[in-house]
């Protein structure tokens, strides 16, 4: 689609309204910790297995939580993880999953999996937010193209620190997990929309891109001055994988899985820490991925 097209279609768009084992690198000053987290939609099959939400549920909010984000980007979100989210960080707003829904089917993995965003009501201000999904049609909620397994979105908000002024953009998503051709494509559209805004306007991009870090997924964002945390602090490698299983460290194919989660950033932005958080709690994980944290400073 060209971005002629899409920007006239996203203007128009109606806004929105520490366990043991892990290393933290806390930073000093004035940072915003973000988390990205895929929570793993909550399937009755996991329940049959024992890692369904029921059992996870707890320990997903209290691993999150004790990390002590400013803002936390989520993937494979259910309507009642999202209701789950919304009562225990009661001081944090949940943008992104109220509105369109994906498709028809009410429930199982074809159910209403979104990506929302909580920020600290405390810290922030939301000045404005909207959604579009990852196809030519991008204001058609539960559309699909060049292949998509599933239809896929975005969710952004624009935020104020309320005690320094300075604002940003915060965009997450997930892309697709079997065409290949719809990542590279649905990528590429958030990049080209990400460019309504000049180059020092201080933007973050995080998701589940199902790919790793040397994919041509990313040769459009890293040309458009788009660049990862871990990357940044740690140089251009495979730091380790995020997608697990729900085993951990003892996960078989972790040396052909990689890091799939990622935290970019584009204008002003340092970031002074960055990790994967490989948390358990009782040897019971969160989620079946790893998830990733970022400090981030905004110049």
């Amino acid at each position: 689609m060209e971005r002629r097209n899409f920007l006239k279609f996203s203007l128009s768009a109606v806004p929105l309204i520490a366990a043991a084992g892990t290393e933290t690198f806390a930073a000093a000053g004035a940072t915003h910790r973000v988390l990205c987290c895929n929570i793993r939609v909550a399937l009755d099959e996991d329940e049959e297995k024992g890692v369904g939400w029921s059992s996870r549920r707890d320990i997903c909010l209290k691993i999150i939580r004790n990390r002590k984000p400013d803002i936390i980007c989520l993937q494979e979100v259910l309507k009642s993880q999202s209701d789950d989210f919304k009562k225990y960080f009661k001081d944090f707003q949940l943008i992104g999953f109220d509105g369109p829904e994906m498709d028809a089917h009410p429930t199982g993995y074809h159910g209403i999996a979104k990506n929302p965003i909580l920020f600290s009501k405390k810290k922030y201000e939301l000045l404005t937010a909207g959604t579009y999904w990852l196809s030519e049609t991008p204001l058609v909620a539960g559309s699909k193209s060049w292949d998509t397994a599933r239809a896929r979105h975005a969710n952004w908000v624009r935020l104020k620190e309320i005690a320094t002024g300075k604002e940003f953009r915060v965009i997450n998503l997930h892309l697709d997990h079997v065409s290949a051709e719809a990542k590279l494509q649905q990528l590429k559209m958030v990049i080209e929309e990400s460019k309504q805004y000049l180059p020092e306007f201080n933007q973050i991009l995080t998701g589940d891109f199902n790919s790793r870090f040397d994919s041509p997924v990313f040769t459009k964002a890293r040309e458009e001055g788009w660049k990862d945390a871990l990357e940044t602090l740690y140089g251009q490698k495979e730091i380790g994988f995020t997608g697990h299983a729900f085993k951990g460290m003892k996960y078989e194919k972790a040396a052909v899985g990689g890091r799939i989660d990622f935290i970019w950033y584009r204008g002003k932005v340092k970031p002074v820490a960055a990790e994967i958080i490989r948390d358990d709690i009782g040897g019971v994980y969160p989620s079946d991925h790893f998830f990733v944290q970022s400090d981030l400073e905004i110049l």
